[in-house]
């Protein structure tokens, strides 16, 4: 059985790789993409049917390439998990941090958060901007499934001998046969989703040696939490 440290070092091997590749799609993808601009801007003002076809399907291709450039950005982020830098934190902060980031954005989509941050819990170890695109993959998803709007609940608390946040929603919910899924890397139920986010989010969470659990209903919403283990329960290696 491969050791850990061989592990480490095929994972790092791969993240190069992928790291490479991903900028050897990135160089064209920059030249297609200028190249649409200015495309664009010869049909700045479309005034026959034939030209607002095209301006139609220029939008179209730049939507795709923004989507593929999404794409590779997720892999990155999907391979370089591993690359953590923890430090002594406080949960409550870190979270408070990331919801006055998202706070316009989810404004502008009519969903509320409201906050319930417990500001004595122990200290975590955490690699924080790390973590954050973790949490901030969650919140992502509770938006989404509150299309009309609602309400985010975000909670901190200690449960037994972990350090939580609880992220409820006001969404549509997830099916019973989808739930077990949700966390499978490409797994999507969205016509325009990478598959990777909630999956993302998983590994970043369980490489702090802490775990995500999601519970929903059908119509009612959904309920994730993140559970950390507080700092004196060990130190994480880097």
């Amino acid at each position: 059985m491969p050791s850990d440290a061989t592990k480490t070092s095929d994972w790092s091997e791969l993240a190069a790789a992928v790291g490479g590749l991903a900028h050897e799609i990135r160089n064209p993808l920059s030249t297609i993409n200028l190249n649409l601009q200015l495309l664009k801007e010869d049909c700045e003002n479309p005034q026959t049917p034939a030209e607002r076809r095209v301006r139609r399907k220029l939008d179209t291709i730049q939507r795709e390439i923004q989507r593929l450039n999404e794409v590779v950005n997720s892999f990155l982020r999907f391979v370089r998990i591993d690359q953590i830098e923890p430090v002594r934190c406080d949960l409550s902060d870190v979270v408070n941090e990331l919801l006055q980031f998202v706070a316009p954005e989810a404004a502008a989509h009519g969903v509320e958060i409201i906050k319930y941050l417990d500001p004595n819990l122990p200290p975590v170890m955490l690699d924080a901007k790390l973590l954050k695109q973790a949490l901030l993959n969650i919140v992502l998803n509770a938006e989404q499934a509150m299309e009309g709007g609602g309400q985010l609940t975000v909670r901190t608390c200690r449960q037994g001998a972990m350090v939580c946040v609880e992220f409820t929603d006001t969404g549509k919910g997830i099916s019973p046969e989808v739930l077990p899924r949700i966390f499978d890397a490409y797994f999507s139920t969205k016509k325009s989703g990478t598959g990777l986010g909630l999956s993302i989010a998983k590994r970043i969470i369980e490489r702090h040696g802490g775990k995500l659990e999601a519970m929903s209903e059908l119509g009612r919403g959904s309920r994730f939490v993140v559970s950390i283990p507080p700092a004196e329960a060990g130190t994480l290696e880097p």
